[in-house]
């Protein structure tokens, strides 16, 4: 009949209906969800560089082994983190109004600064900014994302010659907006009113998207006085 247990009681059955190969992938995506949050806490209490895969995998209650087995290098670990960390800001951009660039820096100023705000999403960026500010590796994964997920979706929305140069420097006046204000806490910017930053903030980053470029001037020409 059934197989026993050396102690004489038959095995557990499994969930009628649902396959062994089911369970183990239930029990690998939860296992890799667990590793990626160990590795958010991690890069974010300890940075880059002291984080390490055997800490990780300690904090998701898991072998070392298996860290290498889903993702391979300390590297790859950051940027699935990195990933999940700007997956509400990617998502969030794909549902800006559709409409032309007028406008669009009060979106994104608004947009930005909901997602600092939510200490949900504010968290895990956290990690990833710092440790982007102290690590070349997490510098480049984080520069990488930046560009690829959210500047290049919104030059898309601009019809200039220079709109690559427009949205960084947007991004700049943002990135910057939230480094003093969530990472470096400087006051009065950190107690700020959201609905004030937004209304000091979105002249700044509409001028940056379609502002008149500033003239180029000579090599070396220099202001009166200067």
């Amino acid at each position: 009949c059934c197989a026993r247990s050396p102690h004489g009681s038959p095995p557990p059955a499994r969930r009628r209906g649902r396959p062994a190969s089911a369970d183990r992938a239930a029990a690998g995506e939860a296992a890799r969800d667990r590793i990626l949050a160990s590795a958010r806490a991690e890069f974010a209490g300890r940075g880059y560089d002291k984080a390490s895969i055997r800490s990780i995998a300690r904090g998701a209650g898991v072998d070392p082994a298996l860290v290498h087995h889903y993702f391979g290098t300390k590297e790859r670990v950051f940027e699935a983190a990195a990933e999940v960390s700007f997956a509400p800001a990617a998502e969030g951009l794909g549902h800006l109004a559709p409409h032309g660039p007028d406008g669009l820096g009060e979106e994104l100023v608004r947009f930005f600064l909901g997602v600092w705000e939510n200490p949900a999403s504010r968290a895990p960026l956290l990690a990833v900014v710092r440790s982007a500010l102290s690590n070349e590796t997490a510098a480049r994964i984080l520069r990488g994302m930046v560009t690829r997920q959210l500047m290049a979706r919104v030059a898309r929305r601009l019809d200039a010659p220079d709109r690559e140069l427009r949205v960084e420097l947007a991004a700049a006046q943002l990135v910057g907006t939230a480094i003093m204000r969530y990472v470096l806490e400087v006051e009065p910017l950190a107690s700020a009113e959201p609905g004030e930053l937004v209304a000091r903030l979105a002249p700044a980053v509409q001028h940056h998207l379609t502002g008149p470029a500033a003239p180029a001037g000579p090599a070396g020409e220099h202001s009166p006085g200067g």
